[in-house]
């Protein structure tokens, strides 16, 4: 069964800088009719960098919202209408200063598809080549190097908190064995 639900109308709550909210009226599927938070965001890449050594190189920044320091893997917001393959290159260079010979999509996810419209896509780069990082104004963050192991590790023992780190490793780490079988 299609459980679709029609917005009616909408009301604009709040434009910001990185998402739009909105109150939107909607029709459900049995007819009846519901109120619906909407967090509108365009989206973003979030990209794991593993050298042939098997090394991740990740990032360490004070996230407002948490309190408290991260670790991470790279990533960045669309802009509206960009390509998610481009952003992923421009996010990885800015942030760690790789470039990548390969990336390989790992799939899209949304982050929290109940309230809000941001997905994520995931790439694991390969082939890496180092240079100079050129972060946003106002960014500050470190770049750490640790192995595929000590990341899993890190996300068992609950130290890595983000989702879109912990769906880039696991992911990376099964594409990255099953290549290995090849």
């Amino acid at each position: 069964m299609d459980y679709f639900e029609q917005r009616i109308d909408r009301d604009d709550k709040y434009h910001g800088i990185i998402v739009d909210v909105h109150l939107d009226n909607v029709r459900l599927s049995d007819g009846s009719k519901a109120k619906r938070e909407v967090v509108e965001h365009p989206g973003g890449v979030t990209i794991l960098p593993v050298d042939e050594a098997g090394n991740c190189y990740m990032v360490r920044q004070f996230r407002y919202p948490a309190g408290h320091m991260m670790l991470e893997a790279p990533a960045g917001k669309l802009e509206y209408g960009e390509d998610h393959r481009e952003c992923a290159v421009r996010e990885l260079s800015e942030e760690t200063g790789f470039t990548a010979d390969e990336l390989i999509y790992l799939g899209g996810f949304y982050t929290s598809p109940g309230f809000s419209s941001e997905l994520l896509h995931v790439y694991l780069a390969l082939g890496l080549h180092a240079g100079e990082s050129h972060l946003d104004e106002g960014e500050f963050l470190n770049v750490e190097k640790h192995s595929l192991q000590a990341l899993e590790q890190m996300i068992m023992n609950n130290e890595i908190e983000d989702a879109k780190t912990i769906i880039a490793v696991l992911k990376a780490e099964k594409v990255l064995k099953d290549r290995v079988k090849e």
